[in-house]
């Protein structure tokens, strides 16, 4: 027998089935309930990646050495740490921040991935969907070219410049993709999402190609991403926007639920959507923005995480938020850690890690969703 019921949402904003779980007492045929072993994955795997990460660098330091030299900050364990002043430096100034600005960058964009991929009902999105990669762009190339004329600062301006040109980049999509009759719809906003895209991508060639080849090579490597730091100043400049955008996404995830299903069905349950719509895409612009200012532009983290999730515990956005700010987080430290180690000492650029194993899981991703289609 086959039980057919109309898509809905309950109070709690999850999709149901109303009269399939009337036939099915006890089965939660949509589990939306974030499970602690769920959680306890998630940090298990993050701290592994963590300690993977700071464990491995380019100057080979014994790791009981430098487990010593992590357990040395600790308080009240009183552990002397048996690495001399460089190796505490290798370990604090450039393992350590290395990893935890992984962690950040990584959390960030998996968690606007799945945000997007909620807010837009589409399987495809991904963080820079509405043209934050190109407002990056081209802020970034601003500040690569004219900064030393132009930024009397002691701070370097292309962090700054590229978070200005994203969130400049989303504001220009949010105006034009505004509907004149009415509110913004999803397919709008991508539409002018392509087109803002388009166009900062042009101004930003225009402006590389007319400079010396140094500073093309430099826009390049920025381009490509990475997390190659020393000392833990990119970390302090983003954690507090990745904190805030984190905490307002996790809060957002029953309206995505909500959102998941369509306008007028999130509407009929009381959700205003054009509102809901314009709180989330605010929160992950301002975190993906904070991200990339540092890292450059690293793809596919918002697609690879979200479904491998998506596919293990489920479509419900309660469960998928939580799990991506986890598992982005450790993904991307591990990828960053595969960068370094694969061609050592040779550094292979993170975008390229990430392209490498985003591209297939892509193509498998639409060719899923075409067949649901």
């Amino acid at each position: 027998m086959t039980l057919t019921a109309r898509p809905g949402l309950d109070r709690a904003g999850t999709p149901h089935l109303r009269k399939a779980e009337a036939a099915l007492p006890g089965r939660e045929l949509f589990p939306t309930r974030l499970r602690a072993w769920h959680i306890a994955a998630g940090v298990l795997f993050l701290l592994c990646s963590l300690l993977a990460s700071v464990l491995v660098g380019p100057y080979h330091l014994p790791p009981a050495q430098v487990l010593a030299a992590l357990a040395s900050k600790i308080p009240l364990l009183h552990v002397r740490s048996g690495l001399g002043a460089l190796g505490n430096a290798d370990v604090w100034q450039i393992r350590a921040p290395s990893a935890v600005l992984g962690g950040l960058v990584g959390a960030m964009l998996a968690v606007a991935g799945a945000s997007y991929q909620g807010v837009f009902a589409n399987p495809l999105a991904d963080p820079y969907l509405l043209g934050v990669a190109a407002g990056a762009g081209l802020g970034a190339t601003v500040a690569i070219v004219y900064g030393p004329a132009a930024w009397a600062s002691s701070l370097s301006p292309l962090p700054i410049a590229a978070f200005v040109g994203a969130v400049a980049a989303v504001a220009a999509t949010f105006t034009l993709g505004r509907s004149r009759n009415g509110p913004r719809s999803p397919a709008s906003l991508v539409l002018a999402g392509v087109a803002v895209a388009a166009f900062f991508t042009a101004v930003q060639t225009f402006i590389a190609q007319r400079q010396n080849s140094g500073d093309l090579e430099v826009v390049y490597n920025w381009i490509l991403g990475g997390l190659s730091t020393a000392g833990w100043a990119p970390v302090e400049l983003i954690a507090p926007y990745v904190a805030v955008s984190a905490a307002v996404l996790l809060a957002c995830r029953r309206l995505l639920d909500a959102l998941s299903v369509g306008d007028e069905e999130a509407s009929s349950f009381g959700v205003h959507a054009d509102r809901a719509r314009l709180v989330v895409v605010v929160a992950a612009t301002l975190g993906t923005a904070a991200a990339v200012s540092v890292s450059g532009l690293i793809g596919f983290v918002g697609i690879i995480v979200p479904h491998t999730i998506r596919l293990l515990a489920g479509p419900s956005y309660r469960r998928i938020i939580p799990l991506s700010l986890l598992f982005g987080a450790g993904f991307l430290v591990l990828a960053n850690l595969a960068a370094g180690a694969v061609l050592s000492p040779e550094q292979i650029p993170l975008g390229v890690v990430t392209a490498f194993l985003g591209a297939p899981f892509f193509l498998v991703v639409l060719r899923q969703s075409r067949r649901m289609g």
